[in-house]
């Protein structure tokens, strides 16, 4: 994962070193290093952000095992030439529904368990629409590897119903987007999803 931040770079590079040592050395003075390591590039982290030591660790330097990004699915749900979003509860914007891969899920299946969680709506996959190296296309700029995975969908029923984390749901044209969770999905990939819409030959995008 590489980002346009030299620094943050560095710290991204010294962590997952740090955290493969970890996993494979056995020497304990090589496991010492390897920590103090880690410890740097945590350091490096919360010098960068501003965020406390603790918050750092918590986001980029708590897990074992070899480092591998982390997968965020996507369902672009479009009818009559408008896209469901839902609005976060965490800052009033709006998004795809989506979220975080469980561990016991297919990306596929996370995404139609994301959707109903989210939207109330159960959903057909039909397309792979694109994989994304967050980083490269979202912000702010994340320590943790982050694959962004879009699916084209359609609703085959249900409605909303009001949840944990969103507040509300509605369908969108593409000229009359609402305040976009940018952190989530820009104006881009939200268009990206409308262009594999209307192109019954569209290739899935990847990085």
């Amino acid at each position: 994962m590489k980002t346009n931040d030299q620094f943050t770079n560095w710290a991204i590079e010294l962590q997952s070193l740090a955290q493969a040592g970890l996993e494979y050395g056995h020497d304990k003075f090589d496991l010492e290093r390897y920590n103090r390591i880690r410890e740097i590039a945590t350091e490096m982290m919360s010098e960068k952000t501003e965020l406390p030591i603790k918050k750092i660790k918590t986001l980029f330097s708590s897990e074992d095992g070899y480092q591998t990004p982390k997968i965020d699915t996507r369902a672009a749900i479009i009818k009559n030439n408008q896209i469901l979003l839902v609005k976060e509860k965490s800052d009033n914007s709006w998004s795809l529904p989506g979220g975080w891969c469980e561990v016991n899920l297919s990306a596929k299946e996370n995404c139609i368990k994301e959707a109903k969680e989210e939207s109330g709506r159960y959903i057909k996959v039909e397309r792979l629409i694109a994989i994304q190296d967050r980083n490269r296309h979202n912000k702010p700029i994340r320590a943790v590897g982050i694959c962004k995975i879009f699916f084209l969908c359609h609703a085959i029923a249900g409605s909303f119903k009001q949840n944990t984390e969103t507040a509300d749901c509605k369908y969108f044209s593409l000229n009359a987007l609402p305040q976009l969770s940018e952190s989530r999905n820009t104006r881009e990939q939200v268009k990206m999803c409308f262009d594999a819409y209307h192109d019954p030959d569209w290739q899935a995008k990847f990085d």
